[in-house]
């Protein structure tokens, strides 16, 4: 690099000053010498005694700014990811397909419950994350940075699960006390809890339906408070409940009472499923019970897994897609998956009724399935402690993150366009997932 007659006219002012400033007679020699060398060098101002020479300060400043560089770098980088979304969905910065699958390591972990955690659930709109626990609370985390936030208490016994409304402004939670409660996540209060069922209730979920109804706020009473609660903000009226005593609840969240019980189950509801205009239920019978949301009628039923089906997923996607989104996946949102204790996910579809195609890949119990927002994979997880990446198209096992925890591996959770995938355990962690 050649230098300009400026910078070279500095740096010959900063090593004559430099050369100036230091002690012993070999440096002011040196000094004189260079001042011979280049007279110029000598007419500039030169730092008093004691003073930083101009030289010291920019080579100092050197590796700090290598550091911030660094650290900007690294920034960007963590950055890049967490928004990678905004590129289209599917591609990375420089226009390649990213496949959003998770990968090693987990990017956080998060530590503060003090017993097992049953179920984690991903913000739909917020970089946030829930998890309920056998200790009987809830807690909310930042996945992006892993920080604790806030714990949620209320439940006196294992909190067994958890759903967002579609807009993501309320909370509502499944207990083994019996009771299910409904929180504002903005105050983090609850303003309803909910009960009638006489055993365990195993799964909870909003049920999205066309709000026909005046959607003014309207009071909810929760002891000696009250507060208003708009079923617009809510985005539905209605909450679903699965429960050990072999029924499924609906539950109005104005009123606070049950409208309808379902009894076609005969044994414990364990898992519940919810696609806008059809929700199914299974658990120890073994049988998928599917119904129409809109008028609660069964559909039919899909039979094949020969043990306890312990979770359902229909495709993992936003309350607000857009119309060519919904028309991308439309195959996608035909699609059902399952897990079971007979180790095995299955991918069903509801237009035909049939199963496409069994996955034996589990050496344990398959406790958690999800349908990846892209419509091509099944992501599950189990009592192996393994998370498994399964092709749909291919029909294979496509990414295993083995040993993902140190103990059985309980439930996921995704979100339908941030690169996030959260997992909990039975080791009292949940675990963060950056999705490449």
């Amino acid at each position: 690099m050649v230098l300009t007659d400026r910078q070279r006219s500095d740096l010959h002012a900063g090593i004559y000053e430099y050369l100036l400033s230091r002690e012993g007679e070999a440096f002011q020699n040196a000094a004189a010498a260079f001042a011979l060398a280049d007279p110029e060098a000598g007419k500039k101002n030169v730092a008093k005694g004691g003073s930083t020479t101009l030289l010291e300060k920019k080579w100092t400043a050197i590796p700090r700014l290598q550091k911030k560089v660094l650290e900007l770098e690294r920034a960007a980088a963590h950055n890049s990811k967490i928004h990678a979304h905004r590129h289209g969905g599917g591609e990375d910065g420089n226009g390649g397909s990213r496949r959003m699958l998770p990968r090693f390591p987990a990017s956080h972990t998060l530590l503060g419950h003090s017993a097992v955690v049953l179920s984690v659930q991903v913000h739909p709109v917020f970089t946030v994350v829930v998890t309920g626990s056998e200790d009987g609370s809830i807690k909310v985390w930042d996945h992006e940075n892993g920080d604790y936030v806030k714990t949620l208490k209320g439940h006196t016994n294992s909190v067994t699960d958890l759903d967002f409304s579609p807009t993501g402004k309320f909370l509502a939670s499944s207990s083994t006390d019996l009771s299910l409660k409904l929180w504002d996540f903005s105050t983090y209060s609850c303003i309803r809890t909910l009960r009638g069922h006489d055993h365990t209730i195993s799964a909870i979920r909003f049920l999205p339906t066309n709000l026909s109804i005046n959607t003014a706020p309207t009071e909810i009473v929760n002891g000696n408070n009250s507060s208003p609660v708009d079923l617009e903000a809510i985005g539905c009226q209605h909450l679903l409940s699965a429960s050990r005593d072999t029924t499924i609840k609906v539950w109005d969240v104005v009123t606070g009472f049950c409208d309808e019980t379902i009894k076609d189950h005969g044994d414990w509801v364990r898992c519940l499923a919810v696609r806008g205009d059809i929700f199914c239920s299974a658990g120890n019978d073994t049988v998928i019970h599917l119904y129409d949301s809109s008028n609660r009628k069964k559909i039919c039923e899909l039979r094949g897994h020969e043990h306890v089906v312990e979770s359902l997923a229909f495709l993992c996607e936003g309350s607000k897609n857009s119309k060519s989104t919904v028309k991308k996946l439309e195959k996608a949102r035909e699609y059902l998956a399952s897990g079971g204790r007979d180790r095995s996910v299955r991918l069903w579809q509801i237009s035909s009724q049939s199963c496409l195609h069994v996955f034996k890949v589990h050496e344990n119990w398959v406790r958690s399935v999800l349908i990846h927002p892209s419509g091509k994979y099944i992501v599950s997880a189990g009592d192996d402690r393994s998370i498994r990446v399964l092709d749909i198209q291919s029909q294979r096992c496509l990414r295993t993150l083995e040993n993902a925890h140190p103990h059985f591996v309980t439930s996921l959770s995704m979100h339908h366009t941030l690169p996030i995938l959260v997992s909990g355990s039975v080791d009292t962690t949940c675990k963060c997932w950056m999705l490449d």
